[in-house]
């Protein structure tokens, strides 16, 4: 087969064409600000797609490393309508958190994003859930966070909205982040 270089080939893994995916593209920037401002060095995350060579099995999508590589499971499809994304952004936001959170994790071998308290990860829940939650009863109220389990008295917490964690983030670190993003920019 011959195809226009750097095309891949039709059953390979490639980006996803830009407004393909609307839902998902926008829940990916929210949690890219969240990368940003807590690794600058680290380019946005992209999402990939992944052809199925089955037929009754729909293509999927991943939230991958810039260089195109992803860990974990797929973001989509998650439900009976394998060819529409899921209407509830919380629901595609959490999806799109917890695989960019797997994929930085595995691929970059760092845990993301850490509690600046309490030097442990932080995973994405609803707001106001308690250390006992496991995901599968009600999903909680408010917005979508970054958790924190807390330390050995479980003082457990919501960090930050998930697309707002720089903000969370102690004045010395926020100010080192900021003068590490300062030089870049006048790098460049």
């Amino acid at each position: 087969m011959n195809l226009p270089a750097g095309r891949p080939a039709p059953d390979e893994p490639r980006r996803v064409e830009p407004g393909q995916w609307p839902r998902f593209e926008a829940a990916l920037a929210v949690v890219n600000r969240d990368l940003a401002g807590t690794l600058p060095d680290e380019p946005p995350l992209v999402l990939m797609l992944c052809p199925c060579a089955a037929d009754d099995w729909p293509d999927q999508i991943h939230v991958a490393l810039s260089d195109g590589r992803w860990q974990g499971n797929a973001v989509h499809p998650q439900g009976p309508e394998w060819d529409d994304e899921p209407d509830d952004a919380f629901t595609v936001l959490g999806l799109v958190a917890a695989a960019a959170q797997e994929s930085v994790m595995e691929l970059r071998w760092t845990v993301w994003p850490v509690c600046p308290y309490h030097r442990i990860g932080v995973h994405p829940r609803p707001a106001g859930t308690a250390a006992d939650w496991d995901g599968n009863g009600s999903p909680g109220h408010g917005p979508l966070v970054w958790w924190c389990r807390g330390g050995p008295g479980g003082d457990c917490h919501d960090l930050s909205r998930v697309g707002e964690l720089a903000g969370a983030l102690p004045g010395k670190e926020r100010r080192a982040l900021r003068r590490g993003q300062l030089r870049g920019s006048k790098a460049g």
